[in-house]
């Protein structure tokens, strides 16, 4: 289904999460001098996204990401029962569109708040991806030169699509059944191993707050593959189909 090629692409951050091995509300512990989920939210504020939408728990947890995000420009939608796991908090961000799925949107980028070294340019080069190619998916992968690739978000979705995540059943996963249906249309990019560090426990914090301290991370040589993908500018490698699947839960 074509697309404006101006139309909004907007930015999600998934921060719903029940933190059940961290034992803490891991959005707000404090990581190189800022909690958690302000990491997250200001990559995708710096990715070129034309609105940001965060959901959140209820409750204290809930304003103290709204503290955290201050000065970011996010919306918030509250996650009722965050229980019912990660299709609960997909389908409440698809709820709350600004717009709504008739609004115009090009497409939704997913991310999650415990993924911290991640930055703009990451999120950039997925909305890149998106309006070269047309492709109805956009994921990434992260591996180390010669190593197995590991799936994992942001990922980001045509927007027509998503009136399939309404059905999306209440499981710790993402849209699974939808990134299956157009794996063979998906366009997929590299980046480096070390930028998957999700944080769900104080060891994981600890290894980001050392990398946040001075540790390099060694960038993926660019290229892309794809159907009809005709970047303008260098892209992480990519590739096309395959099994795409979210290996990062929202915890």
């Amino acid at each position: 289904m074509p697309t404006p090629p101006h139309a909004p692409v907007v930015g999600v951050l998934l921060a719903a999460g029940r933190s059940t091995r961290m034992g803490r509300p891991k959005q707000l512990a404090p990581l190189a001098g800022q909690p958690l989920v302000r990491h997250a939210a200001q990559a995708l504020a710096d990715g070129g996204h034309d609105a940001l939408l965060c959901v959140i728990p209820p409750g204290p947890v809930g304003d103290g990401i709204r503290a955290a995000l201050a000065g970011l420009p996010f919306a918030f939608v509250v996650n009722p029962d965050p229980t019912r796991g990660l299709g609960s908090s997909f389908r409440a961000a698809v709820a709350a569109l600004p717009g709504g799925l008739d609004g115009g949107l090009a497409a939704v980028n997913f991310a999650l708040a415990d993924m911290p070294l991640l930055g703009g340019a990451q999120h950039a080069a997925l909305i890149a991806a998106f309006r070269e190619s047309g492709a109805p998916v956009v994921l990434a992968r992260y591996a180390d030169p010669g190593a197995e690739p590991v799936r994992a978000p942001p990922h980001l979705f045509r927007a027509d699509l998503l009136r399939a995540v309404q059905d999306t059943p209440d499981a710790d996963h993402g849209p699974r059944d939808l990134i299956r249906a157009h794996a063979a249309q998906a366009v997929t990019l590299t980046f480096p191993a070390q930028l998957l560090l999700d944080v769900d426990t104080p060891d994981a914090l600890a290894q980001a707050e050392a990398v946040l301290a001075g540790e390099t991370i060694t960038a993926v040589s660019s290229s892309v593959e794809g159907p009809t993908a005709r970047p303008s500018t260098p892209l992480p490698i990519a590739d096309v189909g395959g099994d795409s699947l979210c290996s990062v839960q929202e915890d």
